[in-house]
């Protein structure tokens, strides 16, 4: 099969799990590009790409419908932008080996997708817990609620650039309790404009170190983009829960593999 096919396939697959869950660009995407047989650096420079991309009519219409909390979204993108930046300038003059930058990006990779996973099985009840321990007289966006997220945010920054996973799935559950009076739409709608934000810049970065393989990323899109739309129209009948317990277990066991093997 050609290899165009190949990728546009991927393309749709990753796709039609965004749209039925509404994660999986990066934990997915990486993955599979790697298991195609491209080096570390290029697919998690492409998926960032591709990343910000695919999300970014999603955070439009978030956007349109007034969900997204700005005063977060500037706190989080306060950290997390600055640390992408020094990374991707660590990166550039570092000087690491190929197999060094592959070997360090596998690892980290393994690292957030164990978090992702256990974010995604853990979400309901993190919120609730978070939403229970909280008064309800409580200020939805505190200075320290804040203060914590640009912390948050430097911390996600270097983390996202060198594995391209975690922006919406861990992104949203630190949201969630830091700020669990927030709205479930307002938090989804803030995280997902923080995560195009970050993984536009980060990938732009990669980009310009030639660590996007632009024909892929245009094979990715062109099997995503009709596949997400698919997706997200059936996933108001799909049991989310049961979606999530097996999107997250899956990258659980994505992650063992990366991690040791």
């Amino acid at each position: 099969m050609p290899a165009d096919a190949v990728y546009i396939m991927a393309g749709a697959l990753v796709g039609f799990c965004i749209g039925l869950t509404g994660v999986g660009g990066g934990s997915l995407m990486t993955p599979l590009l790697l298991a195609l047989g491209l080096p570390a650096p290029t697919a998690i420079g492409t998926d960032l790409l591709y990343a910000s991309i695919t999300k970014a009519g999603s955070a439009w219409i978030h956007w349109r419908q007034q969900h997204v909390r700005w005063p977060v979204v500037i706190a989080l993108a306060c950290g997390s932008l600055p640390s992408a930046l020094l990374t991707l300038d660590i990166l550039h003059h570092s000087h690491l080996a190929h197999r060094g930058l592959d070997l360090l990006m596998h690892k980290i990779l393994a690292g957030m997708l164990l978090l992702t996973g256990i974010s995604l099985i853990g979400k309901q009840r993190l919120q609730a817990h978070a939403r229970h321990k909280t008064p309800h007289t409580a200020n939805t966006i505190s200075r320290r609620s804040l203060a914590l997220s640009t912390c948050t945010g430097l911390i996600l920054g270097p983390l996202i650039t060198l594995s391209s996973v975690g922006a919406g799935a861990i992104g949203v559950v630190v949201l969630m309790l830091l700020y669990p009076r927030l709205r479930t739409h307002e938090l989804m709608g803030s995280d997902v404009v923080h995560a195009v934000l970050l993984s536009a810049v980060a990938g732009l970065g990669h980009q310009q170190m030639g660590r996007v393989d632009l024909h892929l990323l245009f094979s990715l899109c062109l099997g995503s983009l009709p596949a997400t739309l698919i997706g997200t129209q059936l996933s108001t009948r799909a049991p989310e829960a049961t979606l999530r317990y097996i999107l997250g277990t899956t990258l659980l066991l994505v992650a063992g593999k990366f991690a040791f093997f």
